[in-house]
């Protein structure tokens, strides 16, 4: 999406911009000549995520705007407080604010311990609240005053509460928030709007959380940023109150190519949906698809699985799939706890020797434990649902080295070949 300048000069007030979506953002209204606050609590070089506030804002000044790095964390409100202030003394004000940053577990309840929950909530719902309610009184002050807050459409069905709750009460404290300041700010000519991917977005973190597997399926940061831009170059008077999704957004603004922002442009109509919204519930529902059933075995077989069931035949399957390359390339051992119609535990050592498969647990303490019904489990190991999205979804449960579950995208391929 073209830039057209109309930001230029405006004080935009990002949190979470040292990478990802945020950083992003930050990079597309800079190349407006745009002042970016960039208010996030990396300072010093993570050892797993890429960037700080000062390498953010080194690109910020490089693509034309300037920027202004602040230690923020945005629970502590006196840290966003000093941050604002900051912001006002070298800018003049603030114009736009970006609520971006937020804190993610994928956990059931059982799961979940309070700190993690704590975490998310003060993060997503009592951060976003504390930095809207402390840019406010500038906000007021300008003549093209956005918010927007990253988090999705408020739906009550239950299939986006029942896998993790406390996320979803989190990411909907944020969207609540739009709901209300919406109204509240209606007086001031604030627009006040939230913006969601219709797709899965990889980012540094994303792939921490899910492994880099998940990056063919998924699309760049860029298009969140494209989007963003697009709402915030409107007029503030009538721009608000909308729960806005990517695709739609850039629709409406003559934006119909999307490959340009899937990291594999082959693989654009193959991207893994994003939860939370509606829409997508065919596509995350229906991934399954019709169960395959492995072919006949020949009646002679050596293997350590019998052939009995449709679970013993598919193991005998990916028994066959195993080679010395994907042992070496995964290194982990797994174990299945299998229910439904074909209850029992399995296990996949590719950690060991030449690998193998068996019934039981493994001769080792697995890396991962992976659980899930016998359906879904061939849909998973026949390339009909993608293991990251049979996660999110709470198709599949694990306990564990989450990224090296995530590792069997390979051998599912390999397998999926000879089936």
């Amino acid at each position: 999406m073209i830039n057209s300048g109309k930001l230029a000069g405006r004080t935009v007030f990002i949190t979470g911009a040292s990478r990802g979506i945020g950083k992003a953002i930050a990079l597309k209204v800079a190349k407006d000549g745009a002042n970016v606050v960039v208010a996030a609590k990396t300072a010093q070089p993570h050892p797993k995520l890429p960037g700080t506030i000062y390498s953010a804002c080194e690109e910020i000044e490089k693509a034309g705007g300037k920027g202004l790095p602040c230690i923020v964390d945005i629970r502590d409100e006196t840290a966003v407080q000093k941050a604002v202030d900051e912001a006002v003394q070298k800018f003049g004000g603030i114009d736009i604010l970006v609520n971006n940053a937020s804190a993610i577990s994928l956990t059931a309840t059982e799961d979940t311990d309070m700190k993690r929950y704590d975490l998310m909530h003060n993060i997503n719902t009592r951060g976003t609240f504390l930095v809207s309610k402390l840019c406010l009184p500038h906000l007021k002050k300008s003549k093209h005053a956005h918010i927007i807050n990253l988090s999705p459409p408020l739906s009550m069905n239950p299939m986006w509460f029942k896998n993790h709750v406390a996320y979803t009460m989190a990411k909907y404290g944020m969207s609540m928030c739009v709901l209300g300041m919406h109204e509240e700010f209606k007086p001031f000519n604030i627009g006040v709007n939230a913006l969601w991917p219709k797709t899965a977005i990889h980012t540094a973190a994303i792939e921490m959380l899910t492994g880099a597997e998940s990056k063919a399926f998924s699309r760049k940061p860029e298009i969140m940023a494209d989007a963003a831009y697009a709402i915030l170059t409107q007029d503030p008077k009538t721009c608000t109150g909308n729960f806005f999704v990517d695709e739609k957004v850039l629709a409406e603004a003559g934006v119909t190519d999307l490959t340009q922002y899937a990291f594999v442009p082959e693989n654009h109509d193959k991207l893994m949906p994003d939860f939370f919204l509606d829409e997508n519930i065919p596509l995350l529902t229906g991934a399954t698809g019709p169960t395959l059933a492995p072919k006949p075995e020949s009646s002679s077989s050596t293997s350590k699985v019998e052939a009995e069931g449709e679970v013993a035949k598919l193991f005998k399957k990916i028994e066959g799939s195993i080679s010395p390359d994907t042992v070496q390339k995964t290194q982990a051992v797994f174990a299945f706890n299998v229910t439904g119609d074909e209850a029992g535990k399995w296990y996949i050592d590719l950690k060991n020797g030449s690998g193998c498969c068996g019934r039981g647990d493994p001769p080792e303490k697995p890396d991962a434990t992976l659980s899930m019904d016998s359906k879904n489990f061939f849909s998973m190991f026949t390339g009909k649902m993608k293991p990251a999205t049979a996660y999110m979804m709470g198709k599949l449960k694990v306990q564990g080295n989450l990224q090296q579950a995530l590792k069997l995208e390979k051998l599912m391929s390999s397998l999926k070949a000879k089936l």
